[in-house]
């Protein structure tokens, strides 16, 4: 009779991932206790948006890249704003009112994705609830105040993007036209609610939510400008000694294509995986915090029982709320500061050469490098989402938070993976990239 033991496996997967964007599933396999695969398949078709940029005049670039995504057209639209007036030589012209005007936009990005993924789609999770209709019957009012405040953040947006979904209102240059000074009016006393409201929530989700506990000595990378909180300007650092100008940016990573996936991986050079997002940009900037926001910081971390840096992949969910209160002051910030421009847009022409400049998305930074011709074409484009960028750390989380689900279900496991997916808020859409084409069907 043999003492040799039966190897045991068990896999956790779902065929789709829920209360996410886009279509991706996972894989976990543990094998007699240790984790054989930690995957993210991301089976999205392509979407070729840099091919088909290509030939395109350069003016057009902002309105296409909006299109990548319904839910942040704005990360694109100023991603590539900002790269191509690098490469056309207008980059250190944009007007400073211009330039609030941007972030403005951002702002009302920002709050609408961001309280989208708290409050319907990821709080459930930690609530115990299968989706955002179930939660509502328990806390009818809290859903109330997050869609009050999503609908602050649309109406943001189109107040430069002339419409919520897929603006179109900003341009290579600057914006086409002004925000109307009876919008911007209207809209004055319900962003101060919104406020209000948002600072309440922001406490309730640290002080009244159980965080599970997943800590990595992550990297993270985000935007850190000179003065203030990250949205559109500033270099690319690190907490482990990343520090590249935005052009330099390209060649600090490496995208890696992967079977079991649509997008491409992305690890920083000689080093490996990194985080981008909520979590890497305060960590990094929080000194830079809108006073409303940073005076909520500390009450939030004494909520949390833990100061900065955090390092709980679960955080990303306080870390976004206090970005929104962030959004919120700022945009109010510039309503009430906005006067009559001497111009929205500065003159801009066609010049070949190189420029490469990310942004802030909600999910993380969005980087644009375009290569324009003498004749205002587009004849090479390169877009990184902050998904594609993210997801090694995501399957390096999986097989981290797979060693504590051992002795647990097989059902329960599964929703702690997908759970965990989720700390990331990934658009999946936006990330894919890659199409394997086999050459015995040609």
């Amino acid at each position: 009779m043999s003492d040799k033991k039966t190897p045991t496996e068990r896999t956790f997967h779902v065929k789709a991932l829920a209360r996410v964007e886009g279509e991706g599933t996972f894989h976990v396999t543990l094998r007699d206790g240790r984790v054989e695969e930690a995957r993210l398949d991301i089976f999205e078709p392509p979407r070729f948006f840099e091919a088909f940029l290509r030939g395109r005049d350069y003016r057009e670039v902002p309105d296409i890249t909006a299109r990548i995504c319904g839910i942040c057209p704005v990360a694109y639209q100023m991603g590539s704003c900002h790269a191509i007036e690098r490469a056309i030589g207008v980059f250190e012209q944009i007007d400073e009112p211009i330039r609030r005007l941007r972030d403005l936009l951002y702002c009302g990005e920002w709050i609408e994705s961001h309280v989208l993924h708290m409050f319907m789609l990821h709080l459930p999770d930690f609530l115990g609830y299968e989706s955002v209709i179930s939660m509502a019957e328990n806390h009818a009012d809290l859903v109330r105040k997050a869609l009050r405040i999503k609908k602050v953040g649309n109406d943001l947006v189109a107040l430069l993007g002339g419409r919520a979904v897929h603006p179109v209102g900003a341009c290579i240059g600057g914006f086409h036209a002004a925000p109307d000074p009876e919008v911007v009016e209207v809209l004055l006393p319900r962003v101060r609610e919104a406020l209000s409201s948002m600072k309440e929530l922001t406490l309730f989700l640290a002080a009244s939510v159980r965080y599970p506990f997943l800590e990595r000595d992550y990297e993270f990378v985000a935007l850190c400008p000179d003065t203030g909180y990250p949205m559109n300007l500033g270099r690319i650092r690190s907490n482990k000694g990343l520090d590249v100008d935005q052009s330099e940016f390209g060649d600090a990573i490496e995208e890696i294509h992967v079977a079991h996936s649509t997008a491409l991986q992305s690890v920083i050079r000689g080093r490996g995986a990194y985080v981008t997002g909520p979590l890497a940009r305060l960590n990094l900037n929080a000194s830079g915090l809108h006073p409303h926001a940073g005076e909520l910081l500390p009450d939030v971390c004494r909520a949390l029982g833990h100061d900065l840096p955090w390092k709980n992949s679960y955080f990303s969910l306080p870390a976004r709320a206090i970005e929104t209160v962030h959004a919120l002051a700022l945009a109010l910030d510039v309503l009430e500061g906005i006067r009559p421009l001497e111009r929205t847009c500065v003159p801009v022409s066609a010049r070949a050469g190189v420029g490469g400049h990310g942004t802030e998305a909600p999910r993380g930074l969005c980087w644009h490098q375009y290569e324009t011709t003498d004749e205002g074409t587009i004849a090479r484009a390169r877009i990184c989402p902050p998904t594609a960028q993210n997801q090694l750390a995501i399957e390096e989380d999986l097989a981290e938070l797979a060693l504590t689900l051992i002795d647990i279900p097989d059902e329960e496991a599964t929703l702690r993976c997908e759970h965990l997916i989720r700390n990331y808020d990934p658009c999946i859409s936006c990330s894919v990239h890659f199409l394997k084409l086999d050459r015995r069907i040609l």
